[in-house]
């Protein structure tokens, strides 16, 4: 059954939340130190937080529900994909895609590319990729993005990210 995608609401922090932090864990497990990745994913309430004020201040998320009705909170979302304004100084379009995971359960189904389509569609877009996710980058290269030769140091999880952009 695949996930049913609409735009998030108050209510879904919680699971959102979850879903973010159990998509580091799963995602970036061999990339970052273990204990590193531990910490950063610890604190659920402050990442409940952080969701609950993006929707309330009108940031547009979009997240992919787990229609399995068995499904807890921590697995009531299958994905997410947040699309906004670039953040860049240099930007190389006006939209950038923020985030984009999904459970690893559903690597290879597709919800990727559904969640990619719904929050940027065909649009030039830029985004930032940890530069050893090669997962990611294949993903990205596939749905037209190219490493443009910008990196920085990501400060939360002490990785490299080169820059992705799609004219």
């Amino acid at each position: 059954m695949q996930p049913e995608i609409r735009r998030a609401t108050i209510e879904d922090a919680e699971s959102a939340a979850w879903c973010h932090l159990l998509c580091w864990r799963e995602a970036y497990a061999g990339l970052v130190d273990p204990g590193v990745l531990a910490e950063r994913t610890s604190d659920i309430d402050r990442r409940i937080e952080r969701w609950t004020t993006h929707i309330g201040a009108g940031r547009v998320h979009w997240i992919a529900l787990n229609l399995d009705p068995a499904a807890g909170v921590k697995d009531r979302l299958a994905g997410f994909a947040v699309p906004g304004p670039s953040r860049d100084e240099d930007a190389p379009t006006p939209l950038e895609l923020y985030s984009l995971y999904t459970r690893s359960r559903w690597w290879g189904s597709g919800l990727g590319a559904r969640l990619l389509e719904v929050a940027i569609g065909k649009d030039p877009a830029s985004l930032w990729v940890f530069e050893a996710n090669q997962r990611a980058r294949n993903f990205y290269r596939r749905n037209g993005f190219a490493a443009d030769g910008a990196v920085v140091d990501d400060p939360f999880f002490g990785l490299p990210e080169i820059r992705m952009v799609r004219r």
